[in-house]
């Protein structure tokens, strides 16, 4: 059976419903079923609101409740009375006692206002009227705010858009409105039996809505009427205890091709206004016909002797390989890889070119490998002597500056000494030639 229902079949359904409200019930649920010939179908139709509980004290459990939201700081919300289809009354503060009170036939001809004797500060505030309906699974509210003034000049009523509003003098006494007279409120029809019924129709392919042939009527009381020949009778049936389980499915045994159509299964409950609809589409295949089975010679295992349950299974050996989600996410990759090697390799050529570098500068500045000019040596006759120990005199004192200076003054110092000791010779040498002059001269 296939409960799947395909975009076509669902236009096809909306199409044929277009236009039909003639208080048959709300389509809630449309439904596409394949059956092969011979076999059963079901139609399915459940409603847990149509489970039928007869009410023996007519009571239904209906219950009506007056709640206030005060405008203080904390808006709370509290309950003021309540008040049972049977006519109970329970007032939750003892000293609203006699001072608010509900109608007794509330109930018997939908008036549920709640009036309010000597009216007090304390009583402002937003009410609101709460009818619940448990057997019918009904909920309605209505919402009425209390305003109190010692100003009889400011009382009046208005509708601020969403509600009314009663502005009333203190100590007076008022009435909130809460009036419902829908028959579900108020002693309706004796007969609720009667009120609970289900019944199928079923069209044929062509045939409109409005022309459906009828099948199965089925009340709550569980009074049955099938219509139709006797051989569609017998085959198309619904359970006894359809009302006790909510379940009202059509049973469609032995289905040949004439079974095909649009099925429709009707739930009125009149009595809590529900009024619902359910659509199925039957269509009918043919037979899936059997293929023999062969004899076969291979051995018939008893169950505890097929040799499969002293098998142990094996768990497959799984192995996991990790590969690259791309061929350029692996290029990608070595990329980084090779750029790195080669910033490294700059860099340790860097620091190999400034080691000897600055090794280099310190050869060339070491006092100690400097070698100064040898120095003429001259033998002066006479006042060479005298020539010569200046020059002697003169050049310790380089020497000894030249300990506490830097080596850019000791190179300095050095060509002067050069200088010197060049003058020195060249004085020397002037004065022999002087002392060599003939005296003829």
């Amino acid at each position: 059976m296939n409960l799947a229902v395909p975009l076509c079949a669902r236009a096809l359904f909306l199409a044929q419903l277009q236009g039909q409200s003639d208080g048959s019930g709300v389509v809630v649920a449309m439904y596409n079923i394949s059956a092969s010939q011979g076999s059963q179908a079901v139609l399915q139709c459940h409603s847990q609101r149509m489970v039928w509980t007869q009410d023996r004290l007519k009571d239904r459990q209906r219950v009506a409740h007056w709640d206030l939201l005060r405008s203080g700081p904390d808006h709370a919300m509290e309950r003021v009375i309540d008040m049972f289809s049977a006519g109970d009354q329970r007032i939750y503060n003892g000293y609203n006692q006699g001072r608010i009170y509900m109608p007794k036939t509330a109930f018997k001809d939908g008036n549920f206002s709640l009036v309010i004797k000597d009216v007090a500060m304390s009583d402002k505030g937003i009410y609101s009227c709460n009818l619940h309906h448990h057997y019918c699974h009904l909920y309605e509210s209505i919402k009425v705010q209390l305003n109190v003034t010692k100003s009889a000049r400011k009382e009046r009523r208005f509708w601020d858009g969403q509600k009314a509003v009663f502005v009333v003098l203190v100590g007076s006494t008022v009435v909130l409105p809460c009036i419902n007279r829908r028959p579900i409120w108020t002693e309706g029809n004796s007969q609720e039996d009667q009120q609970q019924v289900v019944h199928w129709d079923r069209q044929p392919p062509g045939v409109r809505h409005d022309r459906a042939d009828r099948l199965i009527d089925l009340y709550a009381s569980g009074e049955r009427r099938h219509y139709g020949p006797l051989f569609v009778q017998q085959k198309m049936n619904i359970s006894a205890t359809a009302f006790s389980q909510g379940d009202f499915s059509l049973i469609i045994s032995d289905t040949q091709p004439l079974d095909q159509g649009l099925y429709s299964c009707h739930l009125h409950h009149h009595y809590c206004g529900l009024h619902e609809r359910r659509i199925f589409q039957l269509t009918v295949t043919p037979p899936v016909p059997q293929i023999p089975q062969e004899p076969t010679d291979e051995p018939q295992y008893l169950p505890n002797e097929d040799p499969s349950t002293n098998m142990v299974e094996v768990p497959p050996h799984v192995i996991n390989v990790i590969l690259p989600e791309q061929r350029s996410h692996f290029l990608q990759q070595l990329g980084y890889i090779l750029a790195t090697l080669l910033l490294l390799a700059l860099i340790v050529l860097a620091v190999i070119f400034l080691t000897r570098h600055r090794k280099r500068q310190g050869q060339d500045f070491d006092p100690r490998k400097v070698e100064s000019p040898p120095l003429p040596m001259v033998t002066y006759v006479g006042h060479t002597s005298s020539v010569k120990k200046e020059c002697e005199r003169s050049i310790p004192e380089v020497k000894s500056s030249n300990q506490e200076e830097t080596k850019l003054d000791y190179k300095n110092n050095l060509l002067k000494e050069a200088e010197m000791s060049k003058l020195c010779s060249q004085k020397a040498i002037d004065l022999d030639r002087e002392m060599v002059k003939p005296s003829w001269k």
